[in-house]
């Protein structure tokens, strides 16, 4: 089976937020930020699972965007637990610097799609 990139690395980061969850709500308690970064960092990969399923051109396009558009999300998220001290530096850096290469992935794949 042929490598997809992206595929592996957003599972990767889906994993890395499942276990940030359960940290924040084991060890932090804090149950309402942790389901918004648990909902938007798991469904990244989700998106990318649909959109190789596409049956269009169009689809994969539509399904990409969403990912692209829940990345950003979960950038916004992990920002917040940071400035409200539910995570370290270094915790946010590591997310962090996996999501922005996740995003800009993506939307080179956006670009190159709409401009063949």
């Amino acid at each position: 089976m042929k490598e997809n990139i992206i595929q592996d690395k957003s599972f990767k980061f889906a994993l890395q937020i499942i276990n940030l969850y359960k940290n924040l709500i084991e060890i932090k308690k804090e149950y309402v930020l942790s389901k918004q970064v648990l909902r938007s960092g798991t469904s990244i990969g989700l998106n990318i699972e649909e959109s190789i399923g596409g049956q269009s051109k169009n689809d994969f396009l539509a399904k990409i965007s969403i990912a692209y558009k829940e990345a950003r999300e979960t950038m916004y998220w992990l920002k917040l637990l940071k400035e409200s001290k539910y995570i370290n530096e270094i915790e946010f850096n590591n997310l962090f610097n996996d999501l922005d290469e996740i995003l800009k992935i993506l939307g080179k794949i956006q670009i190159t799609l709409r401009n063949p």
